[in-house]
């Protein structure tokens, strides 16, 4: 069953882009061997971290959306572990937040709709004044 993953990473900040190139294409290929898909390579640059890690105050942020099986997340998942210079990463299931985003926008058009509906019969409809009641004292 193909699912829907958001891999972020972050690597040495003194890394050189040609070991960062090298090391994004070996885990695409790592994927793809194990039968997924990367759908999209985002690197977000060097950024400072929110705290130190394995003596780094920075690092760069790297954000793979691949398309797999858990097999294929857990395959990446241990090339990272070993991978010296990584330093942290987060692996995150996207496909139900997708799901759920579509349904809520399915219902906010369907709103929509029925709005845009609703004040063209109220204004085609007479308007009657209300019954007056009569005053108690």
């Amino acid at each position: 069953m193909n699912r829907t993953y958001e891999l972020m990473f972050i690597v040495r900040p003194d890394m050189a882009d040609e070991d960062l190139d090298k090391l994004i294409s070996n885990l695409e290929s790592t994927v793809t061997s194990a039968s997924g898909t990367v759908k999209n390579v985002e690197r977000m640059g060097k950024r400072r971290l929110a705290y130190t890690v394995r003596k780094f105050r920075e690092g760069i942020y790297i954000l793979l959306t691949l398309e797999g099986a858990g097999s294929v997340v857990r395959e990446v998942e241990r090339r990272l572990r070993v991978t010296e210079p990584v330093i942290k990463f987060l692996t995150v299931r996207i496909d139900l937040e997708q799901k759920r985003l579509e349904k809520i926008k399915k219902l906010r058009e369907a709103r929509k709709k029925l709005s845009a509906e609703a004040p063209a019969t109220a204004a085609e409809a007479p308007i009657t004044p209300p019954a007056e009641t009569p005053a108690t004292a």
